[in-house]
């Protein structure tokens, strides 16, 4: 099969010109321009990846503590029957895991320091079924036993409070009791049985745990406030979660995971777009940039383009030649921006930690941005489309010039010649 000679001059004008003084300016813009389209690309891969990997850590690290479906009662009370609602929520066949618990906030107090705390009361032989935090932390959860009024902190509170495990902390609890010299607030000694580590900074640096049976007598509530579910799949929540309201015996309410952060994560969802359009105009100027380089290269080639014509070459064959050639500079621009974004994105946990030691500084503070380290998550929903308006803006940026240089006049052009 004969190659089109349109490809074959296109693709020639591409490479040519750049060991002649002629043309090497010419050459050098078309490479700014290549450069630029694949610095373009490769950011917004990169850029992407990081708020998509982002996204996917501080999720995962969320929903190791918070559990995917809560049901709890409207006024925040004891639930009617929690054994109904568990066996209930469990013959969803999404269900994998059912645990009550307890959630109030208090006081903790050491000395001199006091901090705020959510406390949760839980069920150490079920939580396990419910959050991944209660794995990875199964030794200090095994110590929370009822009537004991042992507690588990999250590792930062535990540091904040400067107490270590075997230490006496005072639980301070909201409402207080009545007595002959007033409201005295409800105090209760507890001892530090273990500290745990979710990996979310959040949750690290506030959250106490201990016997749900205990929490109940603290509070002076009759039961557990509410149910945790764990699902099969946690992008179900929604749905499952509106199957419930319909199968439930009570009236409860009932949230899940997206309800509780939905602020964070829509909040996430906006700045990726926005940072989408704003790196999507910087592959435009890049691509822009062709139109100067062809412009440059119709009028260096006034001769040749005449001689083609002379020689039976039709305007729409001329026309594709030119196109030919800024499409050649998009696509290995977009190309290699993709391969070098990518390169980066996949290898981004070993990129940034040099850096930082290079630099002797932490770019992502984990008490600002809830995790140390950077992560990064490459999906193709973001890749293909980067690559498809990278070469759409290149292939649009090459009609102007190309279609100028079909109306050469080959009178016109060949009469200094």
């Amino acid at each position: 099969m004969q190659f089109p000679y349109e490809l074959a001059l296109g693709w020639r004008y591409t490479r040519a010109g750049r060991a002649t003084r002629r043309n090497g300016f010419i050459s050098f813009i078309s490479g700014v321009s290549m450069l630029g389209i694949a610095l373009g690309v490769a950011a917004l891969i990169i850029v992407l990846s990081v708020m998509n990997g982002f996204q996917k850590e501080v999720r995962d690290r969320m929903l190791s503590v918070v559990s995917h479906i809560e049901i709890f009662a409207p006024d925040g009370s004891a639930l009617p029957d929690v054994n109904r609602t568990m066996a209930e929520a469990k013959s969803n066949p999404a269900v994998v895991g059912a645990a009550p618990f307890v959630a109030a906030q208090a006081l903790l107090a050491r000395g001199e320091d006091m901090k705020g705390a959510l406390v949760r009361g839980i069920d150490p032989a079920h939580e396990g079924e419910v959050t991944d935090v209660a794995t990875h932390n199964a030794p200090a959860l095994a110590t929370l036993t009822s009537g004991s009024f042992h507690v588990v902190l999250g590792v930062e509170l535990a540091r904040s409070l400067g107490v270590r495990v075997g230490d006496v902390v005072t639980l301070i609890a909201p409402g207080g009791q009545v007595t002959p010299a007033g409201v005295v607030p409800r105090l209760k000694q507890m001892t530090v049985s273990g500290t745990f580590d979710s990996g979310h900074y959040e949750y690290d640096s506030s959250m106490a745990m201990l016997h749900y049976e205990d929490a109940q007598r603290l509070f002076r509530l009759e039961g557990p406030t509410g149910i945790r579910l764990k699902l099969q799949d946690l992008h179900a929540a929604p749905a499952v979660a509106r199957e419930l309201v319909n199968t439930l015996s009570d009236h409860l309410f009932i949230r899940d995971w997206t309800q509780q952060n939905k602020t964070w994560f829509a909040a996430v969802q906006v700045e990726k777009r926005m940072m989408f359009i704003i790196l999507t105009l910087i592959v435009a100027v890049a691509a822009f940039n062709l139109v100067s380089t062809l412009v440059m290269t119709v009028t260096d080639k006034r001769a040749d383009i005449a001689i083609l014509r002379t020689l039976g070459a039709s305007p729409s064959s001329i026309m594709g030649i030119f196109m030919v050639q800024g499409a050649m500079v998009g696509v290995i621009g977009t190309f290699g921006g993709l391969a070098l974004g990518l390169l980066v994105a996949l290898n981004i946990d070993v990129i940034v930690p040099a850096i930082e030691h290079l630099l002797g500084a932490s770019f992502l503070p984990k008490d600002i941005y809830l995790i140390s380290k950077m992560p990064s998550d490459p999906q193709s929903s973001d890749i293909v489309p980067i690559g498809i308006i990278s070469l759409i803006l290149a292939f649009v940026a090459t009609i102007y010039p190309s279609w100028r240089a079909s109306r050469v006049n080959p009178a016109e052009a060949l009469r200094y010649e």
